[in-house]
């Protein structure tokens, strides 16, 4: 379960971690109010529960009541990545000197929790640890004992945070890990974590998602998850509708494959070969011909896409079937709107094959030819604003 910007802030601020001073507000009235109440100036936060949100439009700062209106009114109600912005936190702007990132998660390659300190903070920490792994220091912690003080020491010290600041740091990293461990985290972080002229530390951002099969243990952040249900988005719904294990990811490479390992594997290829997937869609066993027609729609819908891969292996699912429903889907349109590859194996898959219309899409007969054909695709659509097949 991810929470908000707004319900991770309260969770942290419950803890003991600085916060700045805030409210939500669901329209520009409200918002308005928010601003004169916290005091000018303020920044105007779209809660959708994507990356980049400043980049998009979604954070704006304001110094007075007619930019606070401006900025409410430009935020409520646009779509920022797929997701319809229904709330803003107004919060008070901080003045910083620094902006540094902390957080903690599960290194399932070291089968331990690890902490993690950076004074790149404000910025795509995914894009700093593949440019510069270095800029990220990590300290691993045995679950059995917790995270040890010089622990937190040892990686605020190691990122080369500020001495005047680094003991609010070490500390604020204590608590997110007890944070995390206390409430069955998932992940926790703080990008950024500013440092303000008094060598203050304020968590100007918030990400807390938990383990939903925790909530049990967890009543407040179960009535977290019931309160952010407004955040849901149209493909979500439409994955419910049509009965499919959806999530949608901040990549270009659309994915559609039958089984959660096939498409799992689906995604570890596409990022191997230099690609982002886009989402995980399992359309699941014996999927029929309007099934697969219902899969593809959905991606289509994804305005992030720009290749689609489809990864059917036939088992009760039979590759005709499967063939049939992606030329239904496709025939409909003048023009297909996105490059599909595919890759049939197993049940009728040869069978498949043949009825699949080639005028329509690209066929592999290898899942690693499949998927680096749909990597090409998107990344020649992502230079150009448009492939064709």
């Amino acid at each position: 379960m991810k929470l908000h910007e707004y319900q991770a802030k309260e969770v942290f601020a419950e803890a003991g971690i600085p916060t700045p001073a805030s409210q939500l507000a669901g329209t520009v009235e409200e918002a308005v109010a928010a601003a004169e109440s916290v005091g000018y100036p303020v920044a105007v936060k779209a809660q959708v529960q994507v990356g980049g949100r400043g980049k998009a439009g979604g954070i704006v700062l304001a110094d007075d009541e007619s930019e606070a209106r401006e900025a409410a009114e430009d935020i409520l109600g646009m779509d920022l990545k797929g997701y319809t912005v229904e709330r803003v936190l107004v919060e008070a702007a901080v003045d910083f000197t620094n902006e540094l990132y902390v957080g903690v998660t599960m290194d399932r390659g070291e089968s331990k929790p690890v902490a993690m300190v950076s004074t790149r903070g404000g910025v795509d920490i995914e894009e700093v640890a593949a440019e510069d792994p270095e800029a990220i220091t990590r300290e691993h912690v045995d679950p059995a004992f917790g995270m040890y003080p010089y622990q937190a020491r040892k990686a605020v010290y190691d990122a080369g945070v500020d001495r005047a600041a680094a003991g609010d740091v070490a500390s604020v990293l204590s608590t997110l890990y007890d944070l995390w461990e206390d409430k069955d985290g998932a992940d926790a972080e703080i990008n950024p974590l500013m440092v303000t002229a008094d060598d203050e530390v304020v968590a100007a951002d918030a990400v807390f998602n938990v383990d939903e099969d925790a909530l049990f243990r967890h009543p407040d952040l179960a009535e977290m998850e019931e309160e952010g249900e407004f955040s849901e988005t149209e493909l979500e719904r439409k994955a419910d509708e049509y009965g499919f294990d959806y999530v949608r990811l901040s990549g270009n490479v659309g994915i559609i494959g039958n089984g959660a390992g096939l498409v799992m594997t689906t995604l570890d290829l596409v990022d191997h070969y230099g690609g982002s997937p886009a989402n995980f869609l399992d359309v699941g066993g014996g999927a029929k011909a309007e099934r697969i027609a219902n899969a593809l729609d959905m991606v289509f819908s994804d305005e992030n896409v720009d290749a689609v891969v489809f990864n059917i292996f036939g088992g009760i699912t039979r590759g005709d079937e499967v063939a049939e429903g992606i030329n239904q889907a496709l025939e409909q349109f003048e023009t297909v709107p996105k490059p599909v590859v595919v890759r049939l194996a197993g049940t009728r898959a040869t069978e498949g094959m043949e009825i699949l219309n080639t005028d329509l899409v690209t066929v592999e007969g290898t899942l690693e030819d499949a998927v680096q054909r749909a990597v090409e695709y998107a990344g020649t659509a992502a230079d150009s604003g448009g492939v064709e097949q």
